[in-house]
């Protein structure tokens, strides 16, 4: 008996851990939405908002390792109890990233408005890229969520696609730049937002091989998506 209730013990505590995960989740994604609808719609007060939140998801980040801590020096946990701790210490970083990345476009909407702009352009390729980034954050805590591992490829392909937008856009900023130079300092600073939205694809990619570790127990980061469909598929 002592040894049963030391397991529903120990099962709770990892609900707990990952509950935990998951709700830091759904604030880095709400970090994201309002990020972007500050920069769209030049709400400088939703912009501080964002930066001042980005504490809350760095608090939330260190509960959760400080959890995970205790758990390997209480549990001693092995197989795959210790793949699910690894994974969430892992998923954890990669959010308070994504966190800190909603954070700069958030600093970033607060400059471009801030400051007496000729014109400013229109934010329509951006928030394209955010939605597709958004996406793939949802699908990275539902495969977190369900432990599947199927949705790492469906991931991988976006990661794919919000590369190539940021490529795109480099070259249309670029472009932009050259036709005239008065432009040359807001689209600077677009372009540091568009690379945080790629940056924050990155994130949710690691997130979403994290759980093919987990259940596969085979590590498929910095391989290609032919590696991961062969894995997983």
């Amino acid at each position: 008996m002592l040894t049963e209730h030391t397991y529903k013990q120990f099962d709770t505590e990892l609900e707990a851990v990952r509950a935990n995960v998951l709700k830091m989740g759904g604030l880095v994604e709400e970090q994201i939405i309002n990020a972007i609808e500050a920069l769209v719609n030049g709400d400088l007060k939703l912009a501080s908002q964002v930066e001042a939140n980005d504490h809350t998801v760095n608090a939330l980040e260190v509960a959760i390792d400080e959890d995970c801590t205790h758990i390997i020096a209480r549990r001693q946990p092995t197989a795959s109890d210790l793949r699910m701790v690894m994974m969430v210490v892992k998923t954890i970083t990669d959010l308070e990233r994504i966190g800190d990345e909603a954070a700069k476009i958030a600093r970033m909407s607060r400059l471009i408005h801030q400051s007496e702009r000729i014109s400013l352009p229109r934010f329509s390729e951006v928030k394209y890229m955010a939605d597709l980034v958004l996406d793939m954050l949802r699908k990275a805590l539902d495969g977190f969520a369900r432990l599947d591992a199927t949705l790492a490829v469906e991931i991988a392909r976006q990661d794919q696609s919000v590369d190539e937008e940021f490529r795109l856009n480099l070259r249309h900023l670029i472009t932009f730049m050259m036709e005239d130079p008065r432009t040359i300092s807001v689209f600077i600073d677009i372009l540091f937002v568009t690379k945080a939205i790629e940056r924050m694809g990155d994130h949710a990619k690691n997130m979403s091989e994290y759980v093919v570790y987990m259940v596969k127990g085979k590590d498929v980061r910095h391989t290609s998506l032919e590696e991961i469909e062969k894995e997983v598929l």
